[in-house]
């Protein structure tokens, strides 16, 4: 079941300038960063008052990220929702005549599994579900 909104992805090209035009605009200390090999992206995120904000920038311009950049610019990329069940949300939304990029979950940056809707189905905006990964 979805439950509430994860966080807010924000395509960069530049991760650097984009760390430090977002501390300066809102005082952020600390970035936790890593790479999404699985996405072909590096994350830099970060917590304002309880909301994560991702800044993901591509590992290569040949990636889906790297062609979104070229195509459309930085900005606002996508829209995370959590999911207590990723697998049977992904099941019941393909019911609902949705598409999705990723047909099976793919690891995602904070140890999660993550799948992306097609925005041809969502109005255009892109939507991410997210489930931490299990516990082995």
């Amino acid at each position: 079941m979805i439950q509430a909104i994860d966080h807010v992805g924000i395509a960069v090209r530049d991760i650097e300038a984009s760390k430090a035009l977002y501390s300066k605009l809102f005082g952020v200390k600390e970035f936790h960063e890593e790479t999404v090999e699985a996405a072909g992206a590096t994350v830099a995120s970060f917590m304002i008052n309880g909301v994560r904000i991702e800044l993901v920038s591509p590992l290569a311009e040949d990636t889906p990220l790297g062609r979104y950049l070229a195509k459309n610019g930085d900005g606002l990329h996508h829209v995370a929702f959590r999911s207590s069940d990723i697998n049977s949300d992904i099941q019941e939304l393909k019911h609902g005549s949705f598409d999705f990029i990723y047909d099976e979950p793919i690891p995602g940056a904070h140890n999660m599994l993550v799948t992306f809707l097609h925005p041809k189905t969502t109005g255009g905006v892109l939507f991410e579900l997210c489930a931490p990964k299990p516990q082995s």
